[in-house]
């Protein structure tokens, strides 16, 4: 599997098979939005378009909207986030992912940062 980020501070970890990939926001994203209280999620099937709108974080602070890292069809939204959206702000690199999708075209990836790239990237803001 390997993990791609986007300067939205989006996550995207792909499948060894390239064809779906999980969606999340990164911790550092979580951390400037504070404490999150809701998660509008894309429904099963929705079509996404690479830097379109994919979903809505509500924290204390703001509302966010997340994007699509790459473009696709949504599999599943992550129905842990719907009882519990502060699961976002104490896993947001594992169980706090946000959806599911199956890639329209893996070439989309190749303008991602990997961890190195998005480490720099942040440690630059």
């Amino acid at each position: 599997m390997m993990r791609y980020f986007t300067e939205d501070h989006e996550w995207i970890d792909v499948a060894d098979s390239g064809e779906t990939a999980t969606v999340g926001i990164t911790d550092y994203a979580q951390g400037q939005l504070g404490d999150i209280v809701f998660v509008e999620l894309p429904a099963s099937g929705t079509r996404l378009t690479k830097g379109g709108d994919a979903a809505v974080v509500e924290s204390v602070k703001a509302a966010s909207d997340v994007y699509a890292p790459v473009s696709g069809t949504v599999s599943e939204g992550n129905p842990s986030l719907e009882g519990e959206p502060a699961l976002v702000n104490t896993a947001a690199e594992t169980d706090g992912w946000f959806f599911t999708l199956v890639l329209d075209d893996r070439s989309e990836l190749e303008g991602l940062m990997d961890e190195a790239a998005y480490k720099a990237f942040v440690d630059s803001l």
